[in-house]
């Protein structure tokens, strides 16, 4: 059987001095907390306590002053009781605040990441920050915050009384202790160890789960079933190892404790019993000092079982910690591109900003030069990359899959940047315009199409948020949307939900179309585009898309030859570099690797 491969938390210092700098923010709530914890602790020692005076004035008969103790033993309860209440509810409003600052700092962390970290990562992986990681620091901070002060103020509140009551008795008890804590320190060293191996089960069992149930169509169609419940049965059992694990450690300090606190309590009974019948200790002492030693393990057991949470609750905070403490991404841009003022119906006029306040309108120009890029260092994607889109002109990319195609477009719009050569916007490396600009003044279609929970016209209006309803409706148009949206039960206001799952996948398509018609960017990347548009939805959409792309710069990846042979020039890749290149017409002639591409789609269709 395969041995999970967990590790303890790197940083267990750092992880604890971050989440303190959370509980920062709200100190004025959390001490407020602490200070009636101290209170509700101290009313629990001070009550036991008064059992010394209240059996004295009745072994002595004395019924006023037992009155009187019995009055002030039930008024400090009291006022501990209020305390518990005041605490309790004072706590769970200063959790909810802590955990709404790490859920804010977390998410608006995720939007400023590259993309290589997401590329990387499984998506059930990343929610699990959200759903479990953030559920074992709520339960610790639920749970335990206020139960561990208690506890300590317990455990030292019991330990001076007891001294205080009879010093000889309390080296026993002292000695109890220190076995205690020795077994604590040790159990919880190891359940650490599995409680940071049971996070990162869980996020990895959560991305498989995600992962399946969205390819859940392929699964069933491949008959892929038997082999993933085989693969999600490896990971449940190396989830149920380290939780088993954790659990188990943790689990068995609380009996540890009670059996050790048992030994002490019967020691100390028969001690103090000799004790008191050879007369040097009072039997209210006696009482006392027994109703102490019997509880002097109960704070200790508080703290064992909060333990449990504190692990868990570190081990996800770290997990937390660390995605906010990736590194963001860079932007070392300082040209500024913006929309200018247009004509109705025109297309986008954009401009860029020069250091004397001059600005120079913006034409679409496009260039690689010597391109080199790779996804990682050990493979190479593009090889000396050169190539120039001039102002309103259409270029495609064809070429098997892996040639480099998308990648071309990623460098364009800043997604990777380069590690070799420059890409040029109008004369301008785009490593020097900010990232921001940039993309707004792209627009893109994907081959996977993404909708997002709401109506059909809150989708199109993604590519432009200040988008008019006579906007909305005139990119729909353009990408002849408009039809199908109008018998929609609720026409534009037609809800989406599932990622579009109520639309075929070529209605999807068409409305991607129109996110970015509505944009009205100077520059176009369509990448297959029209690849779920049957060939009838396509030759609807051409002229749309022709008057989408008139006057702006256009570059087009497609598998389905078509939809390029109307091209200002056509780029052949083949291993990361282009191997031919021109017009759809002159290519045919030079009968060369896009020829047979061309020939063998028309004896296939």
């Amino acid at each position: 059987m395969k041995q999970f491969s967990g590790k303890k938390p790197q940083n267990f210092s750092l992880t604890l001095r971050t989440l303190l700098t959370y509980f920062g923010r709200h100190r004025f709530l959390l001490l407020a907390v602490a200070l009636l914890v101290s209170v509700s602790a101290l009313a629990n020692l001070l009550g036991n306590y008064m059992i010394r005076p209240v059996v004295n004035f009745l072994v002595d008969g004395d019924w006023r002053d037992l009155l009187v103790g019995v009055l002030i033993t039930a008024g400090i309860y009291l006022s501990g009781v209020l305390a518990s209440l005041g605490y309790t509810r004072l706590m769970v409003n200063a959790a909810q605040k802590v955990l709404f600052d790490i859920r804010r700092d977390l998410f608006s962390h995720l939007l400023t990441l590259p993309l290589r970290y997401f590329d990387t990562r499984q998506t059930g992986d990343i929610m699990s920050y959200f759903t479990n990681d953030i559920d074992t620091i709520s339960d610790a901070l639920n749970n335990s915050f206020a139960m561990v002060i208690q506890s300590f103020i317990q455990m030292v509140g019991t330990l001076l009384i007891l001294f205080l009551l009879n010093w000889k008795l309390t080296l026993l008890v002292l000695v109890c202790y220190v076995v205690m804590f020795a077994y604590i320190r040790f159990s919880a060293r190891r359940s650490q160890t599995y409680y940071a191996r049971q996070q990162q089960s869980l996020g990895s069992l959560n991305g498989y789960i995600d992962e399946m149930i969205r390819g859940q169509k392929v699964v069933q169609v491949f008959h892929h079933e038997e082999e993933n419940l085989r693969i999600f049965r490896q990971k449940n059992e190396d989830l149920r190892k380290a939780g088993t694990g954790a659990q188990s450690f943790a689990a068995g300090m609380v009996p540890a404790v009670v059996g050790l606190s048992y030994v002490n309590y019967a020691i100390v009974a028969v001690l103090g019993g000799m004790m008191a019948m050879n007369g040097t200790l009072d039997v209210g002492s006696i009482a006392s000092y027994l109703v102490f030693v019997r509880q002097a393990a109960a704070p200790i057991n508080q703290f064992t079982q909060q333990s449990q949470f504190l692990l868990a609750a570190m081990a996800g905070a770290e997990r937390v910690f660390n995605a906010i403490r990736q590194p963001a991404e860079t932007d070392e841009g300082q040209v500024v591109l913006t929309a200018l003022p247009k004509a109705d119906n025109a297309p986008a006029h954009w401009g860029w900003t020069k250091p004397d306040g001059s600005t120079v309108p913006l034409r679409g120009d496009v260039r690689f030069e010597q391109v080199d890029f790779g996804y990682t260092s050990e493979r190479t994607i593009l090889k000396n990359v050169s190539l120039y889109a001039k102002p309103g002109q259409k270029i495609a990319f064809v070429g098997s899959t892996g040639a480099g195609k998308t990648t071309i477009t990623n460098l364009i719009n800043r997604f990777y940047d380069v590690q070799g050569g420059a890409v040029l916007y109008d004369g301008i490396d785009v490593r020097d315009i900010k990232k921001e600009s940039l993309r707004r003044s792209l627009g893109i279609v994907l081959q996977d199409t993404h909708l997002f929970t709401g109506t059909i016209a809150d989708n199109i209006r993604f590519g432009n948020p200040d988008a008019t309803d006579e906007q909305v409706r005139a990119a729909a148009k353009i990408a002849n949307a408009d039809s199908f949206i109008r018998r929609l039960p609720k026409g534009y206001d037609t809800p989406i939900t599932a990622d579009g799952a109520n639309l075929s996948q070529g209605q999807r398509q068409l409305l991607a179309i129109a996110r970015a018609a509505v944009a009205d960017p100077p520059v176009l990347i369509l990448d297959e585009a029209t690849s779920s548009i049957d060939t009838r939805t396509e030759a609807l959409i051409e002229k749309g898309m022709d008057r989408l792309m008139e006057g702006r710069t256009v570059f087009v990846i497609a598998h389905r030859l078509s939809t390029v042979r109307n091209a200002d020039a056509i780029m052949v890749l083949e291993n990361g570099q282009i191997v031919e290149r021109g017009p759809h017409q002159e290519l045919l002639r030079q009968k060369g690797i896009y020829y047979h591409l061309y020939h063998g789609m028309l004896e296939l269709s």
